[in-house]
């Protein structure tokens, strides 16, 4: 009888990838390049919070919609209204374009009834839409050199009580941290990976992975070995592409890095 494998992790691409194209491209994208999937950004973008419109492009790319990110972003801050509308409609969303996880950024400070209940009201949601809610971690902001407060109670959810957590890697980067021991330190909370790269400058750079100081390599050989069941997202900034050819070139060369490191090629 032959030994029996694991399924390989899927990489799915963030439609924040595409940036500041729009979330059709990113499924058009996605599909030339041959990822396994897609993670929608909720945005102002009208399809972005359309399950209908997502359902559709879905199908039409052979693209599976693997993770939903809800507009808890500083920018997103007017989509769906208040702080636990965007958290339910996202998780409702999840489950209705057959998305198993949700990623939703900490509370802000100035969120202080939904920050105190947030970790026990993702948990109810969790369970009435069958969706896995992984809280990101974050990094300090910092105004003239100095940190202030920007996320109750914290902005790393690794000391906080989550069930599951999103972890990116230039946030890691940005706040000083190893995402390689982070990760490993984590064991079963760790749901979802935001895979990109970054130095310990304070700034959210979102590089290619192997463009920056993160052990990103390592952390992905270190998630194939231990049969990690989650999705790697790439996460980058492709903003300074000249043009669709450049951010393909960027896109696919990523999807081949995670591929590699993951020992899928």
């Amino acid at each position: 009888m032959a030994a029996e494998t694991s399924p390989a992790i899927p990489v799915a691409l963030s439609s924040a990838s595409v940036y500041p194209l729009a979330v059709h491209d990113a499924f058009a994208v996605a599909d030339d390049l041959g990822y396994d999937g897609v993670e929608v950004m909720v945005t102002h973008n009208r399809d972005s919070q359309s399950p209908t419109a997502l359902r559709h492009l879905s199908e039409r790319y052979q693209q599976p919609i693997l993770a939903i990110h809800a507009p808890t972003l500083l920018l997103t801050q007017q989509v769906w209204g208040r702080a636990w509308n965007k958290i339910t409609m996202s998780a409702a969303m999840a489950a209705e374009v057959g998305a198993e996880v949700v990623v939703a950024h900490p509370p802000f400070r100035w969120q202080s009834g939904y920050a105190e209940n947030f970790a026990d009201g993702i948990r109810h949601i969790e369970k009435d839409y069958g969706v896995t809610i992984a809280v990101e971690n974050m990094y300090p902001w910092l105004v003239r050199g100095r940190e202030t407060k920007a996320y109750l109670p914290h902005w790393n959810p690794v000391n906080l009580p989550y069930d599951n957590i999103t972890w990116d890697f230039s946030h890691a980067a940005s706040a000083s941290m190893d995402s390689c021991e982070e990760i490993q330190n984590l064991g079963s909370r760790l749901s979802h990976i935001h895979l990109t790269d970054g130095n310990d400058n304070g700034k959210d750079e979102h590089l290619l992975p192997g463009q920056g100081s993160q052990r990103c390599a390592e952390a992905l050989e270190y998630l194939a070995e231990s049969n990690w069941d989650g999705v790697v997202v790439i996460e980058v900034s492709t903003r300074r592409a000249r043009g669709i050819g450049e951010r393909e070139d960027w896109l696919g060369r990523t999807l081949e890095f995670a591929r590699k490191h993951l020992g899928q090629a």
